[in-house]
C-alpha cells in the first residue's frame, strides 16, 4: 500500500478536510460500490453488482461515510438516497473510475500494438456520408493508430477542439473557425425530403424553403447546421416554423416522413437507401444554403507527426473523391 505521505489527493472539495491517513483507507471497490449506490439508489443492487454479501457492502459504506466525517447517503424503508457529500463523492469517483478504465485500455492498446490515439470529432453528415471509407483505409495503412470517433453537431465539433477534447474535426462550413487550421473535405447537397403520395412530391424541379413553410416538418436536434439555416430562412421569410417533431438522426427522420408526419430537409448521400427502401420522395431544393462545403479542422500544432499524417490522408481521400467524381460525370 502506498505510504499516507505519498498518497495522492482524490477529492479538492473544500467540504472535505480529510487526513492523508483516511484516504489510504480507500479502495476502488468501496469507491465503486458508493457511486452504484448513488446511480441506483439500492445497496442491494450494488452490493450483488460488486459480488459482495450485503452485510460486507454496508460495512464499505460506513467506512467511507466514517474516513469523511459524515454520512454520503440517508437511509429509508425503499432504499438509500445520496446526501451532497454523496452526490460529491459520486462525482468524483465516477469520474476516478473512468480514469482507471481508460489506463487499463492504454495498457492493453501497447500490448496490442497501438500506440496512438486520435480523437475525431465529426458531423452526422460527415460521419454518413463521406467518413466509414478513409477511416477503414487508414486503419490498414496505420495499424499502430486508433482512431476514436465522435458525433456531433458542427458547431460542438469547434468547441471541442477549442477545448482540447478533439484533435480532428469535420464540420459544415459555417461555424466560427478562426485560431484553428482549416481544410476543404468534401462538399454534399441537402434536398426536400417528401411522404411518396404528398402534394409536393407530384413536381420533381427544385424548390425553395420558404415555400414550404406551411408544412409541418420533421427537424433535426438544436444546434444541427441544418436547422439554423432552416430557422434563419424562416425568419427571413416572417413565418414560423413549424417543427413537429425533432430527432437526432437522419434515419430517424426518414422513417417519420415516410409515416406522413411531415417533410424534412436532409443530405441527398444520407438520404439514399432509405428513398430506394420506403415510400418517399425527393426534390432538390433551390436555396444557395442547400450546397454545402464540409471543412477539416484542427488546432494548430508542431511537431504532430501522426496528427499531420491523418489529416492529409482525410484531404487527399478528398481530393481523390472529387477527382473519381469528376471522372464519371465525363464518361456518362
Amino acid at each position: 500500500m502506498t505510504s499516507p505521505s505519498t498518497s495522492p489527493v482524490l477529492w479538492s472539495e473544500s467540504a472535505f478536510s480529510l487526513p492523508m491517513c483516511n484516504l489510504a483507507r480507500f479502495d476502488l471497490i468501496s469507491v465503486r460500490l458508493a457511486v452504484d449506490c448513488v446511480n441506483g439508489g439500492s445497496l442491494t443492487a450494488a452490493a450483488q453488482g460488486a459480488h459482495l454479501a450485503l452485510a460486507a457492502a454496508s460495512r464499505r459504506i460506513r467506512e467511507l461515510e466514517g474516513a469523511f466525517g459524515e454520512p454520503l447517503f440517508e437511509r429509508h424503508a425503499k432504499g438509500l438516497s445520496a446526501t451532497e457529500a454523496g452526490r460529491v463523492f459520486a462525482r468524483h469517483g465516477m469520474a476516478l473510475l473512468q480514469t482507471l478504465d481508460l489506463l487499463r485500455s492504454a495498457l492493453a492498446d501497447r500490448r496490442s500494438g497501438i500506440t496512438r490515439h486520435i480523437r475525431l470529432c465529426a458531423s452526422t453528415a460527415a460521419i454518413t456520408q463521406f467518413l466509414p471509407t478513409p477511416l477503414a483505409a487508414y486503419g490498414r495503412l496505420r495499424p499502430h493508430v486508433r482512431v476514436d470517433l465522435e458525433e456531433q453537431v458542427s458547431e460542438a465539433v469547434v468547441a471541442a477542439l477549442r477545448q482540447g477534447r478533439a484533435d480532428v474535426g469535420i464540420l459544415v462550413e459555417g461555424p466560427n473557425v478562426d485560431g484553428l487550421q482549416v481544410l476543404p473535405f468534401r462538399r454534399d447537397e441537402l434536398v426536400l425530403l417528401l411522404p411518396a403520395h404528398h402534394r409536393l412530391a407530384h413536381d420533381a424541379g427544385p424548390i425553395a424553403f420558404a415555400d414550404v413553410l406551411d408544412e409541418d416538418l420533421i427537424g433535426l436536434n438544436t444546434g444541427a447546421a441544418i436547422l439554423l439555416k432552416q430557422q434563419q430562412t424562416a425568419l427571413g421569410a416572417g413565418k414560423p416554423l413549424r417543427l413537429r417533431m425533432q430527432v437526432r438522426s437522419f434515419d430517424a427522420a426518414c422513417h417519420l416522413v415516410a409515416s406522413g408526419l411531415g417533410i424534412a430537409v436532409l443530405p441527398q448521400g444520407a438520404t439514399e437507401p432509405m428513398v430506394r427502401a420506403m415510400p418517399l420522395r425527393v426534390r432538390p431544393l433551390a436555396d444557395p444554403w442547400a450546397q454545402r462545403q464540409m471543412l477539416i479542422a484542427c488546432a494548430p500544432r508542431e511537431d504532430d507527426a501522426d496528427l499531420a499524417d491523418f489529416v492529409e490522408h482525410l484531404a487527399a481521400a478528398s481530393r481523390n473523391a472529387k477527382t473519381e467524381g469528376a471522372i464519371r460525370k465525363w464518361t456518362v
